[in-house]
């Protein structure tokens, strides 16, 4: 739990590029390296067992999801390292920058919804660790509803800020340049991003939701 939390950190880290800097960012996406190593190396025994038993619609998506951001940040990482300026610049690579710029820009934002969409199918679990530990462990309609709102207000202000920082065009090259907005001011910026998160988190919970109820169905 602590290396995914350190993990949506440096993600969000890695998203402020605005913000960090390219020597910052670097360093960032170094740290991001080195915890998705260690994810990788702590979920042995799932990667191991990944070719057994019977695959359920569930166990369908979450395996096609775990492939889709494994190759995402592959991507991020290959890239970011031939652009290195400050981190890997020791590295003997030659040429290569306009493509790995390209490649970069869209890995890097699939890389966030993606990874969005892989926290929404283990939210339960989240939820469970947090009622834990505030020691609310019996059930309340109230609170449910209270969190059930809050969530669709914050993919409300998700969709939002999804059309605004215009993902769209970057998840599929329809521009070549990520376009920021020095002048917005960082919080905002955060809380944008937040929501974006947000927003796919809501999606793939509610997804896995009706698939772990009508999975049999399907």
């Amino acid at each position: 739990m602590m290396v995914d939390l350190l993990m949506t950190v440096c993600l969000l880290g890695l998203m402020s590029f605005m913000l960090t800097g390219q020597q910052y960012h670097e360093w960032i996406g170094a740290a991001a390296l080195v915890l998705f190593i260690l994810h990788h190396i702590l979920n042995l025994s799932w990667i191991r067992q990944s070719g057994r038993g019977r695959y359920t619609p569930y166990r369908v998506l979450q395996s096609l999801l775990v492939i889709l951001v494994f190759l995402a940040i592959l991507g991020c990482m290959v890239s970011g390292i031939v652009m290195s300026q400050y981190v890997f610049a020791f590295l003997p690579i030659q040429g290569g920058m306009s493509l790995a710029r390209l490649a970069h820009m869209v890995c890097v934002y699939w890389s966030f919804i993606l990874m969005s969409l892989h926290l929404g199918l283990h939210w339960n679990m989240i939820l469970g660790v947090i009622r834990k530990a505030a020691g609310a462990t019996a059930p309340s309609a109230m609170r449910t509803l209270i969190l059930r709102l809050m969530a669709a207000a914050v993919a409300a202000y998700g969709i939002y800020a999804f059309v605004k920082h215009r993902l769209i065009d970057y998840l599929f090259l329809r521009t070549m340049f990520v376009f920021f907005d020095y002048e917005q001011p960082p919080l905002q910026f955060l809380a944008e991003y937040l929501a974006m998160m947000g927003l796919w988190i809501f999606l793939a919970h509610y997804a896995n939701q009706f698939i772990r109820k009508h999975g049999g169905k399907l």
